[in-house]
């Protein structure tokens, strides 16, 4: 193993019935009155909002409400947050939702706690926060593992940027994780969930950082059973087996654990991001559209890693290690169509992107040009171009 920090502070309560005893966890940390950030929809429609607001308030806790997240967070709501919690004397932040919904919580967090720094210095890497206010996570969505992540994800609507920020001061101080609650998610953004699960382990397996044999055994062994079960999830999120594995597998995934010793990539996650931004597509999805064509054009970096990964997640032995290589990213590719997503930017939009909007995709997600993506392999913009150009064949 390689020498590495590991810190995973997130209470996590688990199984059937977890979100229950939200009232009680936040009241043992203090909280008097918290601010409920919510999308809309399922979890007005299922009453799992009412059952939030009667358990914060059988344990004494006032609150108040902000709903209207969307898939792609946006800044204005976070600054909205920001100033009803300073207006309210909000102690701390109840996300109920997925990882939309959680990254907006966590922005407001540190952006009501550190007042005299505007919340989007932090995507700027321009700040680095001091105070935060604890955020709490009932979650609704298997699929970005922002329950225990120290990262945040948010859409800057003037220029259509989306920037995230990993920082301690973005862990969760407790989740309530129920796979019951999976069942009102739809089928095709339950397929956005579990490629994002993949991804979350993906990005951090091609590594250059090799000699963490227990670490690769843990990704390893996190792909298979997401592979296993997420297409029963898929298929029917009644299936409490498959929800729970997946819901679990979700958050270790993004928790740092199948990274250990080494530096993840998420070259695919930042190339996907501006996709996503651009053309307001589910951030799963536009994973899966790139994926494939970042795997081809850098596998020659290290082809026995690619090997590795076709033998031992996918069980393919028969070539050399070229073409096992191959093999395991078109197994990759037929298993993301299994569960509906796409594997090119025409799958995903709809249509080939024009050179303008080539050029302004790879533009932003090298921000002007002025940092490389990856570690795996280091991409400047022109690789990054290339990349968007072999995902933009049907």
């Amino acid at each position: 193993m390689n020498e590495f920090v590991y810190y995973s502070p997130t209470k996590v309560i688990f199984g059937k019935g977890a979100e229950s005893a939200a009232g009680s966890e936040i009241n043992k940390l203090g909280a008097k009155k918290v601010l409920i950030h919510y999308g809309g929809g399922s979890v007005v429609r299922s009453g799992l909002l009412d059952r939030v607001q009667n358990s914060l308030a059988q344990s004494g806790i006032s609150y108040i409400t902000l709903s209207g997240v969307k898939p792609n967070p946006v800044l204005s709501l976070v600054r909205k947050g920001i100033s009803m919690c300073r207006e309210e004397n909000v102690d701390l932040i109840l996300a109920v939702g997925g990882g939309s919904v959680i990254d907006s919580a966590k922005a407001i967090a540190v952006g009501a706690a550190n007042p005299d720094t505007d919340v989007w210095d932090y995507f700027l890497r321009k700040a680095t926060p001091v105070n935060r206010l604890p955020v709490a996570v009932i979650l609704t969505i298997a699929a970005s593992g922002s329950e225990m992540s120290n990262s945040c994800v948010i859409t800057n609507e003037d220029g259509m940027l989306k920037r995230g920020f990993s920082s301690d001061a973005n862990r969760p101080v407790v989740s309530f994780m129920n796979p019951e609650l999976l069942k009102t998610v739809p089928r095709y953004h339950r397929g956005c969930g579990v490629t994002d699960i993949l991804m979350h382990t993906l990005d951090r397996y091609f590594t250059s950082r090799l000699g963490n044999e227990l670490t690769d055994q843990f990704a390893e062994g996190l792909l298979r059973t997401v592979i296993k079960y997420g297409e029963k999830y898929v298929s029917d999120p009644s299936d409490y087996e498959a929800a729970s594995e997946i819901m679990w597998a979700g958050s270790v995934s993004h928790n740092d654990l199948t990274g250990l010793g080494g530096e993840g990539d998420f070259a695919t996650h930042r190339l996907s991001h501006e996709l996503s931004a651009m053309f307001d597509k589910a951030h799963g999805a536009a994973l899966s559209a790139i994926w494939g064509s970042w795997a081809r054009h850098v596998y020659k970096n290290n082809p026995a890693r690619f090997k590795r990964y076709a033998q031992n997640v996918w069980g393919i032995n028969n070539g050399d290690d070229d073409s096992l290589a191959i093999q395991g990213i078109e197994q990759t590719e037929l298993y993301f169509k299994k569960i509906g997503m796409p594997v090119n930017i025409v799958e995903l939009i709809g249509r080939p992107l024009s050179e303008d909007e080539l050029n302004t995709v790879s533009l932003k997600c090298t921000w002007n040009n002025t940092v490389m993506l990856g570690s795996f392999k280091k991409l400047d913009r022109d690789e990054c171009l290339e990349i968007y150009k072999k995902a933009n064949r049907a």
